[in-house]
């Protein structure tokens, strides 16, 4: 008599006398050590200078634009008083982030489909086309409006690109990246990122203090954007020489098992984007949460700080921007530390550092920028910089692993730039409205505070991902002994989840007193069960043929 699945029959057993009433149910094979990535260093070391070059060119990109508002005023709406064109400008770079979760979900969702490394080369052309071609732009007086006009379609084109840049940089990077150190390597991102902003802003720096306010409004504004298509070049050459991440592989090797199986019935594997939301929408809306109150901290001290210095404290445009560069630096070389530790401590413990000093060092650190003093300034744009070193890096390493891998990309493209869109992006025009409307130049402080405080709450519903593998992979490791490690203790270790890993089922025998036992793969009561489950026990056998190697099912020693 055949089994129907999950009900008991009296079988006539293959492994032996009668064993009373059992039913078949599936497992995931036991890993083996050659299912383990064993990661190359040097290709782990071309994927993160090939990302961090590119997230260094989309957030030079970027920061160019926040250091220079003051200076394209004039030239987009020259008839518009002061306020009306810092205005209009912050505008138009928040309007650059409304774009970004479209591109999000169009390069996240083209990324799990033919893979991350074609896509990060064309979101970073697109970008640095774009970047460009801003710096080509005419001026309100040759062409009138339009020129405000092209200009926001430019940094809207810019927004598109970039949505999908940041999310398939730190899925790229944390594939490649061996579970125990993926703090460590996916820091180096934002390390990059804020270095761009540190370049944008010696760049804007040098050309203001050589050229002079006329000559930047006439054309020196253009030479940084200009800059940007040499520089994204090189960028494009170097990503081009990476190669796509082995977690990514392995997924695409076995896509067409995954489809048959519905990836054990998840609704991811269900080629739709709303059958990813409406499997993944709580991470996801926990992610924008932390997301955003993370950004916002960034954002105000990167893009924001230039112009509150030079409009509300009364710095010139030059000091407004060399100010915010030796605290930029600092920070940056502090954040693979942070990385590291968050390795050891969790990505939790590391979050709330972020978080939580964002409320306690808000007010003092605006506070001291009050003061007007270079010296206090510094130490306020310091104490600002703290939490940021802490709370924006950590995400690269949180975020992926909040998702399977056959929808990281797409899931990340959402959550992280619906976030920054919302919140990250329109954070100096929030600010900047709320020291207009109340003339308290308190209110950014106040706005942080509040951002943080709801982002502390939201780190508590986030995976725990520190040392432990990816979502949908298999683990990877710095050397063989520890893939042994790993294959030795895969049923010990808690950090070890086969049952989301993309391996074979294997049909097992329980009885009615809980003992189990491996039928063989050719079992005619296994064969049916398969056939009425949906699980694809044919890549099973393939599998085995050409390992040379039967499967073992978790939790058993051996087979039938």
């Amino acid at each position: 008599m055949n089994a129907e699945p999950g009900q008991e029959v009296a079988e006539p057993n293959s492994y032996g006398a009668a064993s009373g009433r059992t039913h078949i149910t599936f497992r995931k094979r036991r890993l083996r050590v050659g299912d383990v990535n064993v990661v190359d260093k040097s290709m782990l070391r071309r994927a993160v200078g090939g990302t961090v070059v590119g997230n260094t060119m989309e957030w030079y990109d970027v920061g160019i634009f926040g250091y220079l508002i003051t200076t394209m005023g004039p030239v987009f709406l020259p008839e518009a008083d002061r306020v009306v064109q810092t205005l209009f400008l912050l505008g138009t770079f928040a309007a650059t982030f409304v774009a970004r979760p479209i591109g999000g979900i169009f390069f996240g969702w083209l990324g799990d489909r033919v893979g991350r490394q074609r896509v990060l080369v064309a979101t970073l052309t697109l970008m640095t086309a774009a970047t460009f071609f801003l710096g080509l732009l005419p001026g309100y007086a040759t062409i009138g409006v339009w020129a405000a006009v092209l200009l926001v379609a430019v940094k809207l084109l810019q927004g598109f690109s970039a949505g999908g840049e940041y999310a398939g940089a730190t899925t790229f990077v944390s594939e490649y990246a061996a579970d125990k150190r993926r703090g460590y390597f996916t820091s180096f991102l934002d390390m990059g990122s804020y270095l761009g902003f540190a370049a944008g802003a010696a760049l804007v720096s040098v050309l203001q203090l050589t050229l002079g306010q006329a000559a930047m409004e006439e054309f020196g504004w253009r030479i940084p954007f200009l800059v940007a298509g040499p520089l994204g070049a090189i960028a494009i050459y170097f990503r081009l020489r990476i190669e796509e991440s082995p977690t990514f592989q392995a997924v695409l090797d076995t896509q067409e098992r995954l489809a048959n199986e519905r990836i054990a019935k998840d609704e991811t594997a269900a080629r739709g984007p709303l059958a990813v939301l409406r499997a993944t929408w709580k991470p996801i809306l926990v992610a924008v949460v932390v997301v955003a109150a993370a950004n916002t901290v960034g954002y105000a001290l990167t893009s924001y700080m230039p112009t509150y210095l030079t409009e509300s404290k009364g710095y010139d445009e030059v000091h407004g921007t060399l100010l915010t560069i030796p605290v930029l630096v600092a920070m940056s070389l502090c954040i693979p530390f942070a990385g590291r530790l968050s390795d050891r401590i969790g990505r939790r413990p590391a979050l709330w550092i972020g978080a939580l000093s964002t409320v306690v060092l808000a007010m003092p650190a605006f506070l001291l920028v009050g003061i007007g003093t270079v010296p206090a300034t510094l130490t306020g744009l310091a104490m600002l910089a703290f939490p940021v070193a802490f709370y924006v890096p950590i995400l690269a390493s949180t975020l992926p692993a909040q998702f399977p891998t056959g929808c990281r990309y797409f899931s990340m493209g959402i959550a992280y730039n619906v976030a920054v869109a919302v919140f990250g992006g329109t954070a100096p025009l929030i600010i900047d409205v709320l020291i207009q409307s109340t003339g308290n130049d308190m209110m950014p402080a106040y706005y942080l505070m509040g951002t943080s405080l709801v982002g502390a709450v939201a780190v508590l519903f986030l995976r725990e991902s520190a040392g432990r593998h990816l979502p949908g992979s298999m683990p990877s490791v710095d050397t063989l002994d520890e893939a042994r490690a790993i294959v030795a203790h895969q049923e010990d270790d808690p950090r070890i989840d086969l049952e989301s890993m993309p391996l074979t089922n294997v049909p097992v025998a329980v009885r009615r007193d809980g003992a189990a036992v491996q039928l063989r793969l050719d079992d005619p009561n296994a064969l049916e069960a398969a056939q009425r489950e949906g699980v694809d026990l044919e890549a099973t056998l393939l599998e085995a043929q050409s390992s040379e190697e039967q499967p073992v099912a978790s939790g058993l020693s051996g087979a039938a």
